[in-house]
C-alpha cells in the first residue's frame, strides 16, 4: 500500500494574514552590521517598475561565468532623504526606551545635542536612532507630498556615530552614501493587496474533483475540522485577507547606483509611475509590492559569501517601451 502524504497546504508562519498597520515596513532585526561609508544601514525609496538588463556573469562558480547573461531588475527611485531627529535609547524596566531626542530646527536643539553628548559619554544611552524623512514631493510618479517619517539604524562606534547624525542633522542623505554597487541588501515592503480571496487562492488548497464538485463547489476545503475539540480551529484554511502583508526578501545584488543625469526611463516612462528623475538604484530580481509602493533597503541580515562583493560588468539597459511605444 502506498504511502500517505499530505502536508498541509499554506504555511502558518504567516499568520495572521491580515493588512500590514502601515505602508511604512517596520525594521526589528538587531543584528545589522553596517559598510565604511556611513554609520546609517538603511535607506528608502519608491518602486518605478521593473526591466532587464544584459551583463558579464561574474560568479565565477555559475555555469555560465564569463558569458553575458540577461537579468531580470528592479529600477527604485531614491530621492535623498532628509536626516530630522536623532532618538538616544537606554535601559529601562522592561528593555531599552528612548531616553532622549533632538529635532532639527525645534527650539533649544543645540542644548539638547550638548545633553545628548553628555548622556553618551556617562552611557546612559546604548543606543542611537537617525530620524530621516523621504522627500516625494521630487518624484513625479507618486503624486503626493506628506513625507513618509521612520527611524533608522545606526551602527558602530556611538561616538562616532553620534558625530556623523550631528554635523548632517538638517541636511541629506543620498543613497550612494550609504551602499556601494555589488553589495547586497535586504527589501522590506508591503505587498500588493488582493482583497479578500477564497482558500485556493490564499492557501493553496487542492480543488476537489469532479465528483466532489456535483454540489458546484470546487474551490473549498472538504471540513472544517474534526468533531472535538467543538470549535474551528485557527489552522483550518479559510477564505479571507490576501496580500498587503509586510515581507523581507534577503540579498538583493545592488548592479547600479544610478544618478539623476543618467537617463532609465523606458519609452513612455514606466506603466503606472511615469518618469524617474532622481537618484536610483537597480536590483537583481523583484521586490515586493507595486509600482510607486516605498521599499526600505537595509544591510543584509545574513549576507551571502557565494557573490561577489564588487560591481558587474553591465553591457546593456533595456529601455525599450513595455506599451509597444
Amino acid at each position: 500500500m502506498a504511502k500517505r502524504h499530505r502536508p498541509r497546504r499554506g504555511s502558518l508562519a504567516f499568520s495572521p494574514r491580515k493588512r500590514a498597520r502601515s505602508q511604512i515596513p517596520h525594521i526589528r532585526t538587531k543584528t545589522i552590521v553596517g559598510g565604511e561609508k556611513s554609520p546609517i544601514v538603511e535607506f528608502s525609496g519608491y518602486k518605478a517598475g521593473m526591466t532587464h538588463l544584459i551583463m558579464i556573469e561574474d560568479n565565477p562558480n555559475a555555469p555560465n561565468a564569463g558569458m553575458e547573461i540577461a537579468v531580470p531588475v528592479t529600477v527604485i527611485e531614491t530621492p535623498p532623504m532628509k536626516l530630522i531627529g536623532i532618538r538616544g535609547y537606554g535601559k529601562g524596566l522592561y528593555g531599552k526606551r528612548p531616553l532622549m531626542e533632538v529635532w532639527d530646527g525645534k527650539e533649544g536643539h543645540d542644548s539638547r545635542l550638548e545633553a545628548m553628548a553628555q548622556a553618551i559619554e556617562d552611557g546612559s544611552i546604548t543606543e542611537l536612532r537617525a530620524i530621516a524623512s523621504t522627500q516625494p514631493r521630487l518624484v513625479g510618479g507618486i503624486g503626493k507630498k506628506k513625507p513618509d517619517i521612520m527611524e533608522q539604524r545606526v551602527d558602530g562606534d556611538l561616538k562616532g556615530a553620534f558625530e556623523y547624525l550631528r554635523s548632517n542633522l538638517g541636511g541629506e542623505i543620498t543613497v550612494s552614501s550609504i551602499f556601494e554597487e555589488g553589495e547586497m541588501v535586504d527589501v522590506i515592503a508591503i505587498t500588493k493587496g488582493k482583497g479578500t480571496q477564497g482558500p485556493v487562492k490564499r492557501w493553496g488548497t487542492a480543488i476537489q474533483d469532479r465528483k466532489a464538485r456535483r454540489s458546484s463547489k470546487g474551490r473549498h476545503i472538504g471540513t472544517l475540522g474534526p468533531w472535538n475539540p467543538h470549535r474551528v480551529r485557527w489552522t483550518v484554511p479559510q477564505l479571507g485577507q490576501t496580500g498587503y502583508h509586510q515581507r523581507t526578501e534577503y540579498n538583493k545584488r545592488v548592479l547600479k547606483l544610478g544618478r539623476k543625469d543618467e537617463d532609465i526611463n523606458p519609452k513612455g516612462g514606466f506603466p503606472h509611475y511615469g518618469l524617474v528623475r532622481n537618484d536610483y538604484i537597480i536590483l537583481k530580481g523583484s521586490v515586493p509590492g507595486p509600482a510607486k509602493r516605498l521599499i526600505r533597503l537595509r544591510y543584509p541580515a545574513r549576507p551571502s559569501t557565494r557573490i561577489p562583493q564588487k560591481p558587474p560588468k553591465i553591457l546593456y539597459v533595456s529601455l525599450e517601451s513595455p506599451q509597444g511605444k
